[in-house]
């Protein structure tokens, strides 16, 4: 199955390169999983290298938009939701 990950905006060579690595080979499967998931699973996977900015360029990707254009109130709601899953896993 041939990626066509880089096909979406905000998705170049090293950040396509990660999703492979972690499981994400297509568009289809990122549109499916979910931005928030993909970063949990890239944040995991390459703690030091993954920053919020990705989940950003994640969910701008699946919206056809660049990262610093989502709509007002998505990177908040996006923050706060990885927020939300770092206090859970600290308990």
């Amino acid at each position: 199955m041939k990626s066509d990950l880089m096909t979406l905006k905000n998705i170049g060579p090293a950040s396509a390169s990660q999703l492979r690595d972690v499981g994400i080979e297509t568009a289809a499967q990122l549109r499916k999983i979910g931005a928030l998931d993909a970063y949990r699973r890239l944040k995991h996977a390459f703690p030091r290298r993954v920053s919020l900015l990705m989940l950003y360029a994640l969910e701008g990707a699946l919206r056809d938009c660049h990262w610093n254009r989502l709509p007002a109130g998505v990177k908040e709601r996006l923050r706060l939701a990885t927020c939300a899953n770092q206090k859970q896993a600290a308990r």
